[in-house]
């Protein structure tokens, strides 16, 4: 079988692209794409490289949001973004070799609506919406509401990822996954954990651990509420152990993860508890430093 080769030049041209060949297989940094492509696990009727698209790669700020270029690469997200949103850096560092990072971009980490990708906890935490387009309209979807399974999403077939919105950091984030090395590893799950000082909120993102990346929501209701009938948000007073446990096991207790080759899904359920207790600790260590000072 023969596979077209579409490569548009604008945007403009790419969204009208889109439209005409739906079927067509968006390409950017190639990085999922060509491993599929390479194993035989896909035969696409068309390819769509959107990877010259100086658009796709632009970094702003507007009113307190980051918007993220769709085309914005690993590399970047590490180097230009360590202080406005330090969980979705770290979790960047994690990806793969740095020629992976130099070539991924988060709208393909997006796009492939993996359960596993490592992008995907640290925006759920900090309340991202993705920004969607097509020749015909553009729209704005909750992260939450953006997958509805395994490298499934609400995409349709004539729209585009072209960027992401996400709040600049007002308090402590934190990731770490799991995962059977140190580096250049799938994670066996992963979380993130974002405080929100300014509207006295709580942000969780769990990865590999669903069909789709989860929010742990009632352990980010239980921590928030903790904290304001405690006056912590005030005092950055140090967190009971009790409530400590309690915000891990609700963290654990929202994974809806199944046995695999990287790991049963009791083994996950641990290991988020335990990545729940360090992660949180960590977080509210460094917020309560901030209100002492």
């Amino acid at each position: 079988m023969t596979t077209a080769f579409l490569q548009p030049t604008s945007w403009p041209e790419a969204l009208e692209a889109r439209a005409a060949h739906p079927e067509a297989l968006p390409v950017a940094g190639g990085t999922d794409v060509l491993v599929e492509l390479n194993f035989d696990r896909r035969h696409p009727e068309a390819l769509l490289d959107i990877s010259r698209l100086g658009e796709l790669r632009a970094l702003g700020r507007e009113d307190g949001q980051l918007r993220i270029g769709a085309g914005v690469t690993y590399a970047s997200l590490v180097a230009e973004l360590a202080g406005e949103l330090p969980a979705l850096a770290e979790a960047a560092r994690t990806v793969g070799s740095p020629p992976i990072r130099n070539r991924g971009t988060v709208g393909g980490n997006l796009g492939s609506a993996s359960p596993a990708g490592d992008c995907h906890p640290p925006l759920l935490a900090s309340g991202a919406e993705v920004e969607l387009a097509s020749a015909r309209a553009s729209r704005t979807v909750p992260l939450a509401a953006f997958f509805t399974g395994p490298k499934q999403s609400v995409l349709a077939p004539d729209e585009l990822i072209a960027a992401v919105w996400v709040p600049a950091a007002d308090g402590p984030q934190a990731f770490a996954k799991v995962g059977t090395r140190n580096a250049m590893v799938i994670a066996v799950c992963s979380l993130a954990v974002a405080l929100h000082p300014q509207s006295r909120s709580v942000g969780t993102g769990i990865g590999s651990a669903g069909p789709v990346p989860l929010c742990a929501v009632e352990a980010e209701e239980f921590l928030a509420g903790h904290l304001e009938e405690t006056v912590a948000w005030e005092s950055g007073a140090p967190l009971a152990p009790a409530a400590l446990e309690h915000f891990a096991e609700l963290v654990a207790g929202a994974a809806r993860p199944i046995d695999d080759v990287r790991g049963t899904a009791a083994y996950r359920r641990h290991a988020l508890s335990v990545l729940a207790r360090r992660l949180l600790s960590w977080c509210w260590s460094e917020y309560a430093e901030a209100v002492r000072r």
